[in-house]
């Protein structure tokens, strides 16, 4: 077997509803909904399993801290294998599965069961902007007005002095995601709202902090995500394998005020490495699953990952390439916007989306031509960047 096949791979998934879930009261009846279901899928016995990779973010959403034993109560199996939390923010997700990555690629096992879980909904909504705003640098940061929301809305607002109003871009952001979230079983919201009613402020759609309207935000959502990823040895006897070509994490400064912040250069450097990494350009990937918690930062990551040069980034969507029948599919998944953004899940999710598309197992969502796959998860503005570059083997 060559080197490149030998490459840790994901073998099995699962994927809860994201929403408001309440037959799901806490992280851990959400770990629980998502942790056996995965390991079935990839056709192993949990005792095959050498360790838990859990990312979770609370922050103050849920009292109960310390969750990394909780998948202990669903699968009880698990007991004395190695388990931890991991948590950086918005990209927790991705900090997990790296953890996985890491102790693989140590030869501490070969079998991993990654979680990413979040119950957000049980507190009340100005509970969750200043848990969500804690992920900012509150020295310089904590005073600006609703909450992340104020954070991005400064991030447009300063993308729009230097290259001018991008409303129009950032309402066929929202369409596109909302319209491809319709096909996506798990999505939070699956309605088309068209690009009219994104690009018009109303009642129904309000400023949350301008230039950003409520179609300009993520979702505060309840979700789980899981994946079994395995040494290359075992990949290479699964149902099927989508294997890790590359990964990169570059984290940033976390003061906005420390750096040009419309130009996401973490971002663009963890593509960059992530590529190399690979041996790839970007017109080799099939699809991106990208981080667009704000419409504003899926425009600025067109630009960080490559497609356009910097300040054109609206002619991505404007001219179709990222829809799902263009040049690169940004978000077949409907991405955070229209899927929700549980905080902990949400890396774990991206990768089982993109993962889901190169088995051929995406149902309405399945792209005709899905060989390659980038996925962008970040923490906060920009601060922790995790670029994957995933193959179906």
């Amino acid at each position: 077997m060559s080197q490149h096949d030998a490459k840790p791979a994901i073998i099995g998934w699962a994927h809860s509803r994201f929403g408001k879930l309440d037959d799901a009261p806490d992280a851990e009846a959400l770990i629980g909904l998502v942790a056996r279901q995965a390991i079935e899928h990839a056709g192993i016995s949990p005792a095959e399993v050498d360790a838990v990779f859990l990312g979770h973010f609370n922050g103050g959403f849920q009292a109960q801290d310390f969750p990394s034993s909780l998948v202990l109560q669903h699968l009880p199996e698990l007991r004395f294998k190695p388990a931890t939390r991991y948590e950086n923010a918005c990209a927790t997700g991705s900090a997990a599965i790296h953890g996985a990555l890491d102790f693989l690629g140590a030869k501490r096992g070969r079998v991993t069961l990654v979680i990413g879980a979040e119950k957000m909904t049980a507190v009340s909504g100005q509970r969750v902007g200043e848990i969500l705003l804690s992920a900012s640098y509150l020295k310089g940061e904590a005073g600006i007005e609703a909450g992340f929301a104020g954070v991005f809305a400064r991030i447009a607002d300063a993308y729009f002095q230097r290259h001018g109003d991008q409303s129009d871009a950032l309402a066929a952001i929202a369409a596109k995601n909302h319209a491809n979230g319709v096909d996506n079983p798990f999505a939070q919201m699956r309605k088309d709202l068209g690009y009219a009613f994104c690009r018009t402020e109303s009642e129904k759609n309000p400023y949350v902090a301008r230039p950003l309207k409520r179609t300009d935000c993520s979702l505060v959502s309840d979700g789980a995500a899981a994946l079994v990823i395995a040494d290359g040895d075992v990949a290479a006897a699964a149902p099927r394998a989508v294997q890790f070509r590359a990964t990169a994490q570059v984290n940033d400064f976390l003061p906005i005020a420390s750096r040009d912040i419309v130009r996401f250069e973490g971002a663009r450097e963890a593509w960059g490495r992530a590529l190399a990494q690979a041996g790839m350009s970007l017109s080799d990937l099939s699809l991106v699953e990208t981080h667009d918690c704000f419409t504003v930062a899926e425009l600025i990551e067109y630009e960080a990952m490559g497609l356009t040069p910097e300040g054109q980034g609206a002619r991505a969507i404007l001219e179709g390439w990222t829809a799902k029948d263009g040049r690169l599919p940004v978000n077949r998944s409907g991405g955070l916007k229209a899927k929700g953004h549980p905080i902990g899940a949400t890396g774990v999710s991206m990768h089982a989306l993109a993962a889901m598309q190169l088995s051929g197992e995406a149902g309405d969502m399945q792209l005709p031509r899905a060989d390659r796959a980038g996925v962008f998860n970040m923490g906060g503005a920009a601060v922790a960047n995790y670029v994957s570059i995933l193959e179906r083997r």
